[in-house]
């Protein structure tokens, strides 16, 4: 089973891109971020003459998550339980019998800043959540742009990206770690330990050209399911089609 995700970077704009890339992939399961839209503008129809079931959770311009699968998902969950937040950045469900939680974690803006302590107490609030939803459901995969590169094999130049930066910092690591603490495990790198590999490119300064990037969009596996993660990877090849989202699909395999 090929589980995905990726920051779509509105979905009225790259709709085409998604059915294109959901043809070719051939995935069984879908996270999105960023779909930038409001739930009744969803393309519901549209991914359902394919054969996706969808739910999804949006608001206008800012922010939208939703899961795509074949089969018909269930117990969906938006939002951080007990945390309240208007912003449309959580979605869970459950498909077959997997656990799915689809994350657009909080940029943070930069270090210091109030953005960035919200990010601090949004990341905890998810951890004490998935504490739970992994005794309720070990068959978890937690995946989403979690706006952290994990170390620094995963950012083109880690002079720049340090700890005075945003998306690198040590809370921010230390945040993920917290994460993986609780048995999660970076898909990606249960096969691959080689740096250099990125999942988001800067629209300027030709990053993506360039190969300026970071890989922040990250698929993890339970404990349960980490002995039948049979492969992980990063398909570049959408963010060099025309108009393209910032984010590249990163993807899972379960055996």
């Amino acid at each position: 089973m090929k589980i995905a995700s990726w920051n779509v970077n509105s979905l009225n704009v790259r709709l085409p891109h998604l059915q294109q890339w959901l043809s070719q992939a051939a995935p069984d399961i879908v996270a999105l971020q960023e779909t930038k839209l409001e739930d009744e503008r969803f393309p519901d129809d549209a991914l359902a003459a394919a054969g996706w079931r969808s739910v999804f959770s949006g608001q206008k311009t800012y922010n939208g998550v939703a899961i795509l699968s074949r089969e018909a998902a269930s117990d969906v969950q938006i939002g951080i339980p007990g945390f309240g937040d208007e912003q449309k950045r959580v979605i869970a469900a459950t498909v077959g019998d997997l656990r799915i939680v689809n994350l657009y974690v909080v940029n943070g803006q930069d270090v210091g800043t109030e953005k960035y302590a919200y990010k601090l107490r949004w990341l905890d609030a998810v951890h004490d959540w998935l504490a739970d939803e992994l005794r309720e459901h070990p068959n978890l995969v937690v995946l989403g742009d979690f706006n952290i590169a994990p170390d620094d094999r995963d950012v083109h130049d880690p002079e720049i990206w340090n700890d005075d930066h945003i998306l690198t910092s040590t809370a921010e690591r230390d945040a993920l770690k917290r994460l993986y603490a609780l048995g999660l495990h970076d898909g990606y790198r249960l096969h691959h330990d080689e740096g250099g590999v990125f999942s988001w490119w800067d629209y300027r300064q030709a990053g993506f050209r360039r190969d300026r990037g970071l890989r922040i969009d990250l698929t993890l596996v339970s404990d349960a399911l980490r002995g039948a993660c049979a492969g992980a990877g990063i398909d570049r090849e959408p963010r060099t089609w025309e108009r393209p989202s910032d984010h590249a699909p990163a993807w899972v395999e379960l055996g």
